[in-house]
């Protein structure tokens, strides 16, 4: 079951104000695919146009091939699951199931019990009388049971607790073992859910900055420390994003590939080469200025 997205110089614009600006990328099925970004950056016009809710100003999405936007066949390969306003909606949560399973052909229904035991959800009660949380563990539960092959959740996750966010992630990497598939999940919980990722796309101004397999784009960000002169020496040949010192000893934060030449030479020096987390480096690459 190959799902291949491609994304080919999209752009939105919204009167004067450009929200994405010539975006271009390719995803693979069977991976978990953190889309990250500053608020305002454009992650959700994009995710919107991955999930044909809205046609881009230019370019177009394609899956397998086929572009996406009023596609019957193209849409049904993707659950898109955000942050939705429940005040009006009367079914409860099994009526709500066995709509789903009535008229989405992917639906397990019996997968969607399981997780509301998970998540605690009380099935018995109408959806707009579900707290906040209860109301994401719905949409997290909606998104893992549809078992589409691109499933995509937007911040949908936000209202949970820690738990049960936990519970959630558990959940897609054990669901991910059983039906891969492609997950797209965007957020700001940058250093809770990296160990989820497979790849990264970090989007920025309506930008598309960097794309890359998670151990790659760990590999590409260290840390320089040491002796004030040594660490600046190094660091002038390189793409120093940040730095820190502390009387006699500095510190720079790096972007980029470690050479063999430069690694010696930090040796060398007597230095210390240390890892970076993601979201060090996404603060880092998304900063003002950038």
């Amino acid at each position: 079951m190959t799902r291949k997205v491609e994304a080919k110089n999209i752009r939105v614009s919204y009167k004067e104000m450009e929200a994405l600006s010539d975006i271009s990328f390719t995803l693979e099925s069977r991976k978990i695919v953190g889309l990250i970004g500053r608020n305002g950056a454009g992650k959700t016009s994009l995710l919107s146009i991955l999930a044909a809710y809205r046609k881009a100003t230019s370019g177009e999405i394609t899956i397998d091939g086929e572009p996406i936007f009023e596609n019957e066949k193209a849409v049904a390969q993707v659950t898109f699951v955000h942050q939705t306003d429940y005040k009006d909606e009367y079914d409860t949560v099994i009526q709500f199931f066995e709509l789903a399973e009535r008229y989405r052909p992917g639906f397990d229904r019996k997968y969607a019990e399981q997780l509301a035991e998970i998540f605690q959800l009380p099935t018995n009660k109408p959806l707009r009388k579900l707290s906040t949380g209860m109301q994401s563990a719905f949409n997290v539960t909606i998104g893992l049971a549809n078992k589409t092959p691109i499933t995509i959740f937007d911040e949908a996750y936000q209202g949970m607790d820690a738990p049960a966010r936990e519970l959630f992630y558990k959940e897609i990497l054990e669901e991910q073992a059983r039906n891969p598939r492609l997950f797209i999940l965007s957020t700001h919980l940058v250093s809770e859910m990296e160990y989820l990722f497979d790849e990264v796309l970090i989007i920025h101004k309506g930008k598309l900055i960097v794309q890359e397999e998670m151990d790659s784009l760990l590999q590409k960000g260290f840390s320089v420390t040491g002796a004030m002169e040594d660490v600046e020496e190094v660091a002038s040949a390189l793409n120093v994003l940040s730095e820190k010192q502390l009387g006699g000893t500095k510190s720079v934060m790096v972007y980029g590939e470690l050479t063999a030449e430069t690694e010696a030479d930090v040796k060398r020096k007597g230095l210390e080469i240390g890892n970076v987390s993601l979201q060090d480096l996404f603060i880092q690459l998304t900063k003002e200025g950038n």
